[in-house]
């Protein structure tokens, strides 16, 4: 079993930024992958980042492409996504993920979820 807590969300205006983590415990995957999705109400769970945990290699949805960046800590066991320019449309729950593959970039890739955090822009 693999549990994931994510914290860092919050409510903050256009153009300001916020930083998530993911806290990972118990059995993890080192040649898997993390990731980070995102739910709007009334829309469906989508793609935002990912990242290898061996850290070579890093998909983004292009959506959040020069304004998001995934990055992790090994020795943390911890995944983190800095998040600026914020805009409107990135208010969701946003929830990090572990794969057991080393490219997952599909909720269905993905074994484990953690509750996820809320993240809200005003205009």
């Amino acid at each position: 079993q693999v549990q994931l807590v994510e914290s860092g969300g919050g409510l903050v205006q256009a153009g300001d930024s916020l930083r998530l983590s993911c806290a990972a415990s118990g059995r993890t995957f080192g040649s898997g992958s993390m990731g980070w999705f995102r739910q709007a109400p009334g829309k469906e769970r989508e793609f935002v980042a990912a990242i290898r945990w061996s850290g070579n290699w890093i998909g983004y949805a292009d959506s959040v492409k020069g304004r998001f960046t995934i990055s992790r800590d090994s020795a943390k066991n911890t995944v983190y996504l800095q998040m600026n320019s914020l805009k409107p449309e990135d208010t969701a729950v946003y929830a990090c993920a572990a794969s057991r593959l080393s490219t997952a970039t599909i909720s269905t890739d993905y074994d484990y979820w953690g509750q996820g955090t809320q993240v809200t822009v005003s205009s």
